[in-house]
């Protein structure tokens, strides 16, 4: 379908980049963000399934219809927020779904469903979250079919390939984690073949980084933009805490990335739990420092474990350069076979 878009014109003389492409949104909400993908020419089919009432947020597949259950083993969850857009995906109902990312809701479920998740940087695109924690993002099958997305919400021309490969750091658990061993395994095996493929350069940086643990300060920036304005000049104790751990952790990546072009990561710390729910473990461990941060990340399929469930690669780049991450998934997929 995407091929044949090159043959429909707009009334402008455009061509439709999602000229008859069947998409789903997040939500019921969904189609309130959809407007730039319905003047490309796609066909939203329908609204994905998310996290019902009172369900607790962390990565949990469980709807106001019942269950949404991972497609490759429905014993376990597909992880949230964007659960059912991860499955439409996998299960290959629809090539592209919206999704929405406040602190790993589109990388989680790209990473256990074992699909392509990409969070933009946050304020790049309009968000209705209040925090300014969440951005926009996508769940695709192939790195081109998200390029597409970005090109039609962004604005932006399509990525020229960049010179590869990029300089990239390994970190299994950003200095502060605490990873299941399997995990970090299929990751940096997966981050060992983009190195042999020619795509990154895994190099060691001057320093092993070590970020502050952004859990706390995201679950105090997250209860005070969700209740009450309060007085910036005057923020309480958790939020002042919050913006400290916030400042020191831009300072470390802003040093990062002087250094490197990439960061990869695990992007879950375990592999997909059962329909119970996470227990006290964090799913997004490894994903919501860079809702804190801002930058953009994205997840590649990296693998099954020994549980027949995916897992995934994260890539973080610098802040704007969401069009790097896509076009460093594109190479990926080509050297690689996809």
């Amino acid at each position: 379908m995407l091929d044949t878009a090159k043959a429909d014109r707009s009334d402008r003389g455009r061509a439709l980049l999602l000229a008859g492409v069947p998409v789903a949104v997040k939500g019921r909400h969904g189609l309130r963000g959809a407007g730039p993908l319905l003047a490309a020419g796609a066909v939203v089919v329908g609204a994905t399934s998310v996290p019902g009432p009172g369900t607790p947020w962390q990565t949990w597949g469980l709807g106001a219809r019942g269950r949404t259950v991972n497609p490759w083993r429905a014993d376990r969850t597909p992880g949230g927020s964007s659960a059912g857009a991860a499955v439409a995906v996998a299960a290959g109902l629809v090539p592209l779904a919206t999704g929405g990312d406040g602190a790993g809701s589109v990388r989680i479920p790209a990473a256990w469903c074992g699909v392509l998740g990409l969070k933009t940087t946050n304020g790049r695109l309009a968000s209705a979250d209040r925090t300014g924690l969440a951005a926009p993002g996508v769940l695709a099958r192939s790195a081109s079919d998200a390029a597409a997305w970005w090109q039609v919400v962004s604005g932006e021309t399509a990525a020229a390939r960049p010179p590869l490969p990029l300089t990239a750091l390994w970190s299994p658990d950003l200095g502060f984690a605490g990873p299941d061993p399997e995990p970090v395994t299929l990751a940096r095996a997966m981050a060992e073949r983009l190195e042999a493929a020619g795509v990154v350069r895994l190099v060691r940086p001057r320093e092993p980084l070590r970020l502050l643990d952004p859990g706390p300060a995201w679950l105090a920036l997250r209860a005070a933009g969700a209740g009450p304005s309060r007085s910036e000049s005057a923020p309480g104790p958790g939020l002042a805490a919050a913006h400290r751990v916030r400042a020191g952790n831009d300072r470390r990546l802003a040093g990062l990335f002087t250094e490197v072009c990439l960061l990869l990561t695990p992007t879950a710390p375990t592999a997909p739990h059962g329909h119970e729910g996470p227990g006290d473990r964090y799913s997004t461990s490894l994903t919501w420092a860079f809702n804190l941060s801002g930058h953009p990340a994205l997840s590649l399929p990296a693998g099954f474990g020994h549980d027949g469930c995916p897992a995934g690669l994260q890539l973080v780049a610098p802040h704007g350069q969401d069009a790097l991450l896509l076009a460093v998934a594109r190479e990926a997929e080509r050297r690689l076979g996809g």
